[in-house]
């Protein structure tokens, strides 16, 4: 009974002290109460709870007491009653409602507590939004401090991901109202998140990336300066001024990746040479050794770019790609598999650099373009040249014409196993089984169209967008482009196929987008992180965890 007592006349003190501050005019002069408060906090159960809202309430006009207010609620805030901590929590904004120069110092706090759980975790994510909206700029600097990092190896791992959940789930959804004015505080974030990117999983990159595209800052009416600069931090994870390592696997995935996310930017017109040159010098003359199941990123990512590259670029390129499209396309039967979706992937590539540079080809292909520079070499025999790659041209549209046979006989057979069919796991398998032909003809179709115009001396190349590669999405026709290469009128061209974009699985195939960059979304809930990194700024982190490309 006496404690109860005790606890009673706590309680009361307590509110008395609270009242007397309510009611002075000038509550500096009350120093001895705010000390009751503060002193509150070693008391019951309900003189803490009380405290915790009384000291942030009052904390403004006791400077001199800072410290010892901040500490007592922090104390609180480490409480083993729920109900103590919860109420200490969301009074923690109000220790920065008058005396903005704590917000960073409350926003630590806070991002260290976000490894709550339920209603705890739940106050942490109110009282930063809190401060969010407080300051924002104060605010986003204290969170991506328990990101930044690079130099702290005994950052705590499981607080990090729980900052980064924050804010990707509570932060960049309310981008619109957090960051104003908002050319500013795009900027802040911006630089930000630049920082740190020195170590990150894919998956964080990823998120980063998408982030950053869906700013105002870098949005579709942004000049061409503000796309450059996010390709440049592409290139930057990339590692493109790195010696390359066949045997680092992080690095090549790290490399595909990038290039994948760099497209859009291409698009927009970004520059792709450091990718190009680096794929040239680096890339193309091992391909042989790079581990199988990612060959086909890189000729996909290889054939998107190209497009996209510049004269300069493309004519140091295509001896690369003539070799090794020489590979997968041989004079004649060897036995081996002809992958058809790598032959796609080159000949598409071919065409639109050499669209870009056709004189480099006469002395590639034997061709006779004549564009009037020194580089038509025209004075030189190549004719060897062009007879070695029409008879590779020959054979592979004699593969592909045999294999589009196989495959409409093939697919007379899904339609007939279709109607046959009784359960739902059989049809869903012969669904499969048929988006997988029609990609295949698709596929064949690509390559028949784009050997015959190639066979010509003087042959036009494609640079416009008739020749939708079989694993994207069909687009509409579009008005034919006169974006024809000097050298002949432009021949007849077979058609594209069917507009299934499923993707076609087992060798040569791959998914409808890059397989690296949907296996790197599984990472960001896991944690850990690779542990292999490239000066500071791998996709892995201090040899923690696992790799999440």
């Amino acid at each position: 009974m006496a404690d109860a007592s005790e606890d009673a006349k706590d309680i009361e003190k307590l509110y008395e002290y609270g009242e007397r501050l309510n009611e002075a005019k000038d509550k500096s002069q009350n120093v001895e109460d705010y000390r009751g408060i503060i002193a509150a906090a070693k008391g019951s159960i309900k003189a803490k709870q009380l405290a915790a809202q009384l000291i942030p309430r009052f904390f403004k006009f006791f400077p001199d007491l800072s410290d010892a207010a901040v500490d007592s609620h922090l104390d609180l805030c480490e409480e083993e009653e729920l109900g103590v901590r919860v109420q200490a929590i969301r009074g923690l904004p109000l220790f920065c409602k008058d005396t903005p120069e704590y917000v960073s110092k409350i926003v630590d706090i806070l991002a260290q507590l976000l490894t709550a759980e339920n209603v705890e975790r739940d106050a942490v994510h109110k009282a930063l939004l809190s401060l969010l909206r407080q300051d924002v700029k104060a605010s986003l600097t204290g969170l991506f401090k328990h990101i930044m990092t690079v130099d702290d190896p005994s950052t705590d791992e499981n607080l990090r991901e729980k900052v980064l959940n924050f804010i990707r789930d509570k932060v960049f959804p309310l981008k619109a109202e957090l960051l104003k004015p908002q050319e500013q505080m795009e900027r802040h974030i911006t630089n930000l998140i630049k920082k740190s990117l020195e170590d990150v999983t894919g998956a964080e990159f990823k998120m980063f990336m998408d982030f950053l595209r869906s700013l105002t800052l870098f949005g579709e009416k942004a000049p061409p300066e503000r796309v450059q600069e996010l390709i440049e931090i592409i290139e930057g994870q990339a590692d493109l001024d790195a010696q390359f390592n066949v045997s680092d696997g992080d690095h090549i995935d790290r490399l595909i990746s990038c290039l994948y996310m760099a497209l859009p930017f291409f698009v927009r017109g970004a520059s792709n040479s450091k990718f190009l040159n680096y794929l040239n010098k680096h890339i193309i003359p091992v391909f042989d050794k790079l581990p199988e199941e990612r060959k086909l990123d890189l000729l996909k990512n290889l054939a998107e770019s190209s497009p996209y590259s510049a004269p300069q670029d493309s004519r140091q390129i295509l001896p690369s790609v003539v070799q090794l499209l020489k590979k997968y396309m041989p004079r004649r039967k060897t036995g081996e598999e002809t992958n058809f979706t790598y032959v796609e992937c080159l000949l598409y590539t071919f065409h639109h650099l050499a669209y870009k540079a056709p004189n480099a080809t006469n002395s590639l292909c034997g061709y006779k373009i004549v564009t009037g520079q020194p580089s038509d070499r025209l004075g030189e025999d190549f004719s060897e040249y062009y007879k070695d790659f029409t008879e590779r041209l020959t054979h592979v549209e004699e593969l592909a014409r045999a294999t589009m046979k196989k495959l409409t006989q093939g697919m007379a057979e899904h339609n007939k196993a279709m109607a046959a069919a009784k359960s739902d796991e059989a049809k869903d398998n012969i669904k499969t089984q048929k988006q997988n032909t029609t990609t295949g003809l698709r596929t064949c179709n690509n390559i028949l169209a784009m050997t015959q115009p190639l066979h010509s001396k003087s042959p036009s190349f494609i640079g416009d967008k008739r020749i939708n590669l079989s694993w994207k999405e069909a687009t509409k026709p579009s008005v034919p482009s006169t974006a024809m290469a000097a050298g002949g009128k432009r021949p007849a061209s077979t058609t594209n196929g069917a507009s299934n974009a499923a993707a076609k699985k087992g060798r040569g195939a791959g998914g409808l987008q890059n397989q690296l960059v949907n296996r790197a979304l599984e990472g960001l809930s896991h944690g850990g992180r690779s542990g292999i990194r490239g000066r500071g700024r791998g996709w892995g982190g201090r040899g923690r965890g696992r790799s999440h490309w």
